[in-house]
């Protein structure tokens, strides 16, 4: 094949795997967007509604988890488990509009479901994105990453445009499926694909040696401490905030959903300099500006929607921007035949992380009120930011960005 034929399927196969995983990721914050009307419809308590924004991050972990041990993203052909992932989480969050009051512990299970699929959609995705690019690596993931933070906050806009909470749900349902039948469809197996491995016992263990690899999870783990805590909790701190200086907050679900969604630029941008620049040096940079913001988040409680959406938009941009370059460093360093594995793996402990601070932040509203819920989130960050450090000094830093750290 020619060098302009081959740039011509990477291209088609970049922009395929993204809008699948933007429609996809669509499952993600299906409830979240709405729950003050599920909160209604369905009589839910305070501990309830917690536990059904906790149930998908929840399902996720166990399932990446399960994904990792098991090694099923280097068994099974990373598109194919994408599509079988997607078609489960779209029924399992189809499922419920039919619920009602009383009905609370069936959409916890529901959305545990949903959680558990996911973890079959992100890290396939990514072995598969991976599987057509070695260089400009950095670049194709935070594309992927990008589409997939525009597509979780896709439900907040469909809330936005006056959908009501059935039609939010099923509309979210039908672009997983749409998704799953653009990957299907739309792409093929890139020629840096792994293939599939024999299942071994000990293949978290491999992965878990590698001083690399846990590099650079423990930056993805500083990063993960904030991102899904900030991205649950946004809308709700924007209408206290608004509350508290007696304004109207019809304005919040465009302006959260505008602050997650630009994460998706963010992504790309970080992503293109990661591979000029070098990863650790743009994912440190990332983490420093994400946690300068939630630092400052308590002056700027109750001021003007000018003066605080300019803020979260900023920290909406560089509270993802580093997302991609640490699964990017994870396929560097890892051993091609687990690369599956070493993603989900990462994904896996990333996300029991956000357990604590998503449900941490509504404990330190109610205690110290939604002005103080954010800045405990900056530990995260200058976790992240040393463990940068510590990768870019290693021997490990000659594989990342090819030779740039």
């Amino acid at each position: 094949m020619t060098t302009a034929g081959a740039q011509s399927d990477q291209r088609r196969a970049l922009v395929a795997i993204a809008i699948s995983q933007l429609f996809v990721l669509a499952l993600w914050f299906s409830t979240a967007a709405i729950i003050e009307p599920l909160e209604s419809a369905w009589r839910l308590s305070g501990r309830e509604t917690t536990y059904l924004a906790l149930a998908v991050q929840l399902g996720f972990v166990v399932g990446a988890l399960g994904f990792a041990v098991l090694g099923v993203v280097d068994l099974v052909p990373a598109r194919r488990l994408f599509l079988i992932a997607s078609i489960v989480g779209a029924a399992a969050n189809a499922a419920l509009v039919s619920l009602g009051p009383g009905d609370a512990t069936v959409a916890i299970v529901l959305r545990f479901a949903t959680g558990v699929a996911l973890a079959g959609v992100y890290p396939s995705g990514l072995k598969a994105m991976a599987g057509w690019f070695e260089s400009g690596r950095g670049m194709a993931l935070g594309v992927l990453v990008g589409a997939l933070t525009v597509g979780s906050a896709s439900p907040h806009l469909i809330s936005g445009l006056g959908f009501d909470w059935q039609g939010v749900l099923l509309a979210a349902s039908a672009l997983a499926l749409l998704g799953a039948l653009v990957m299907t469809v739309a792409v093929g197996d890139g020629p840096h694909d792994t293939g599939r491995t024999g299942f071994q016992w000990n293949q978290v263990g491999v992965v878990a040696g590698n001083r690399g690899f846990r590099l650079a999870t423990y930056g993805y783990l500083g990063h993960m401490w904030e991102l899904y805590a900030m991205w649950t909790w946004t809308a709700a701190w924007l209408i206290a905030s608004a509350e508290s200086r007696g304004i109207g907050d019809d304005w919040v679900p465009i302006a959260t959903f505008a602050t997650i969604a630009i994460g998706g630029v963010g992504a790309w941008v970080a992503g293109r300099s990661a591979d000029r620049r070098g990863r650790t040096t743009v994912a440190g940079l990332s983490l420093a500006v994400s946690g300068s913001c939630a630092v400052v988040t308590p002056v700027l409680f109750g001021e003007s929607a000018l003066v605080v959406v300019p803020v979260f938009l900023l920290w909406g941009f560089a509270v993802v921007a580093d997302s991609a370059q640490f699964s990017a460093m994870v396929t560097e360093v890892a051993d091609p035949q687990y690369r599956g594995t070493a993603l989900t793996l990462q994904t896996a402990v990333g996300f029991l992380l956000t357990l604590v601070t998503i449900r941490g932040v509504p404990v330190l509203a109610e205690a110290w009120g939604w002005q103080w819920a954010f800045p405990l989130l900056a530990i995260g960050p200058v976790i992240g930011i040393a463990a940068m450090v510590a990768l870019r000094r290693s021997t490990f830093a000659a594989a990342l960005a090819g030779g740039r750290g």
